[in-house]
């Protein structure tokens, strides 16, 4: 069906284009004053929840059903975005033009989760909504207040603490800005410059392609905002890179899981997730971005000490420097690509731009050095990924931005909020506030499991962030304890999307991926909790106090690292050794819990540390002699 088709590229590439002429006021320049945010969020919601429902049909193939329920949304959600200005001053007026669309609308948009999302997310939400119709039937506790259906449907659909909201309005502006600058720099070729210039750096070291998909993916995950397009993007090359250089195909793929989501905690962009925090903390954005860099630095610092150690173990080498390319010329080749996130960075940084202007002047200027540098640039496939293809990788961000004021909702009105936060408050009460981390990182875990990291965080962070600080953990770390977990959830079975990618590209077992995914990124899972409870971590105290924080840190994950592989570096560990390694290694971790942040403590666990790896190096030396007179 060509005009179907047509139809949905319309509406997809109109989600974009609206989207950035609202960023640059464009409405309000060209007399339209009159319109209010509210009506731009609703808008974009009929078109996103229309688009959605003919890029995921009801069955195989779009139907003239599909059509009618994609058209029905549009104008559900058109109604409400034309009328809503009026709506806001007459709020006690709910009449069934009113209130028939917007039940309508609303389960449109439920369905065009459950198609685009999944089941779980789909469920999950629709459980919080109808607990707003009937959680005053509920028991004890989780008695809910009372709202009349036609308010809570009007509250929902177009107030602005519901759907046409604050989560997304950061979606529909902010994400969406750094996903076209992000369109841009692969269409024009990035990914495979981040790729040479990792290969020319340290393809060559022991372990290199597994160093260099680090190194890679890294650099590009930053800014992509999708881990799993990261897998499939860099994974094609430096999988079966590393294969070839001896790495099992399970490792080879758990590795290169762990480096393309390891972009979305890296400093100065994260895949667009810093901006969400500071937007919804109120807080500067350098203030995220320096929080991130110390657990960024030290979760990258384990996967080179684990790929080290486990490339020494199995004795595999780097790649002859004849294959790899040279430094000059790789940047000869690329620099193009340097100046637009300097240009992004500058903007951000000192001139004080607007960060999804910065973005939008960022993928201008990328467009433009691409055309004028690439003789075989393509600019219509260039601009349909920065319209349609931005308007399609957003379709679930902004399906789940939507839902998030659904749950925002029915939380601020229903006493859910209150509900949720005694309860995870009570278990702390009860049990201590690791296991109120515990359950909410379970939580975390289990609702992350297939959604983008954006969107991982905008429901997380609405759901589980409140009682994280009523606890007294600080705003910024309980924030990023719930990305973390969140984002961890991309190796996690039994949804571990990162590594199932990775997997398939590497034709390795599903399970036995994850596996290695998990056992390459365990200082991933244990990082949230350290700087939850010890936000020293994220440059939250004094500079003794995060000088011991980060060095015990460190030292952790070198020891988990190590343990995990039975080597320290070329230093193969025996059974009672690799134990030592994990007890210390958890030791060292929490000492600063233990003894205080800016306790001198912290020094002597640090000086037992080096004092233990020179034991097993010299133990390790013995045994070789011991080997040699034998």
């Amino acid at each position: 069906m060509p005009v179907v088709d047509w139809l949905k590229r319309g509406l997809l590439a109109a989600i974009t284009i609206l989207s950035v002429l609202w960023v640059f006021d464009v409405p309000l320049k060209l007399g339209f004053g009159g319109i209010i945010q509210e009506q731009f969020y609703l808008l974009i919601t009929g078109l996103v929840t229309g688009a959605s429902l003919l890029h995921v049909p009801l069955r195989r193939q779009v139907t003239w059903i599909d059509v009618a329920l994609a058209l029905a949304a549009v104008a559900c959600w058109g109604w409400a975005a034309w009328n809503v200005d009026e709506w806001l001053i007459e709020s006690t007026e709910r009449g069934p033009e009113r209130w028939l669309p917007g039940l309508l609308g609303i389960l449109l948009l439920m369905l065009a989760l459950y198609k685009n999302v999944g089941l779980a997310i789909a469920v999950t939400i629709g459980a919080i909504g109808v607990y707003g119709f009937v959680g005053h039937w509920f028991p004890g506790i989780f008695e809910g207040q009372y709202t009349e259906p036609r308010r809570l449907i009007m509250y929902l659909y177009a107030d602005s603490n519901g759907v046409p909201g604050l989560v997304f309005g950061v979606a529909v502006t902010l994400v969406l800005c750094f996903i076209a600058f992000s369109k841009a720099l692969s269409a024009a070729g990035a990914g495979s410059f981040f790729d040479r210039l990792a290969m020319s750096l340290l393809g060559n070291h022991r372990g290199g392609p597994a160093k260099v998909a680090v190194l890679s993916s890294g650099l590009f995950g930053m800014i992509s905002g999708s881990a799993v397009a990261n897998v499939t993007s860099s994974g094609i090359i430096t999988i079966p890179l590393m294969i070839r250089s001896g790495f099992k195909p399970a490792m080879a793929a758990g590795i290169e899981a762990n480096a393309s989501h390891a972009g979305q905690i890296t400093p100065p962009v994260m895949g667009a997730t810093a901006f969400l925090i500071a937007e919804f903390l109120q807080i500067p954005y350098r203030d995220v971005v320096f929080a991130a860099a110390f657990p960024a630095f030290i979760f990258y610092a384990a996967l080179f000490i684990q790929i080290d150690a486990h490339a020494a173990r199995y004795g595999l080498v780097g790649l002859p420097r004849s294959e790899l390319p040279r430094l000059g010329r790789a940047l000869a080749e690329g620099w193009v690509f340097i100046i637009p996130i300097a240009v992004l960075i500058y903007f951000m940084f000192w001139e004080g731009t607007k960060v999804e202007k910065a973005a939008i002047y960022a993928t201008v200027l990328m467009i433009v050095l691409g055309g004028l540098m690439r003789r075989d640039f393509r600019w219509g496939g260039l601009l349909e990924a920065i319209t349609v293809g931005v308007g399609q990788e957003m379709i679930p961000i902004l399906l789940v931005s939507a839902a998030a004021g659904i749950v925002i909702g029915v939380l601020n009105i229903s006493g859910l909020a209150f509900t949720i936060t005694l309860l995870l408050t009570t278990v702390a009460e009860h049990a201590g506030i690791l296991a109120m981390l515990l359950m909410t990182a379970a939580i975390a875990l289990v609702l992350g499991m297939g959604l983008p990291t954006t969107a991982v965080y905008v429901l997380l962070s609405v759901v589980l962030a409140p009682a994280l600080v009523k606890m007294g953990i600080a705003p910024l770390a309980a924030h990023m304890f719930i990305f973390y977990l969140g984002m961890m959830s991309f190796l996690t079975p039994p949804v571990a999307m990162s590594s199932y990618t990775a997997a398939a590209i590497a034709n390795a077992d599903l399970w036995e991926t994850s596996v290695d995914a998990i056992r390459t990124g365990a200082s991933g899972y244990l990082l949230p909790f350290i700087f939850a409870l010890n936000p020293a971590l994220i440059l939250v105290g004094s500079p003794l106090e995060v000088l011991f924080a980060v060095m015990t840190v460190l030292l952790s994950a070198a020891f988990l690292s190590w343990a995990a592989e039975s080597s320290l570096g070329a230093i193969p560990l025996t059974t009672p050794e690799r134990i030592v390694s994990l007890i210390f290694a958890f030791s060292t971790g929490s000492s600063t819990l233990v003894f205080g942040s800016g306790s001198l403590a912290n020094l002597a666990v640090l000086i037992a540390g080096g004092l233990i790896i020179a034991a097993f190096c010299k133990l390790s030396s013995g045994r070789m002699r011991v080997a040699v007179q034998t």
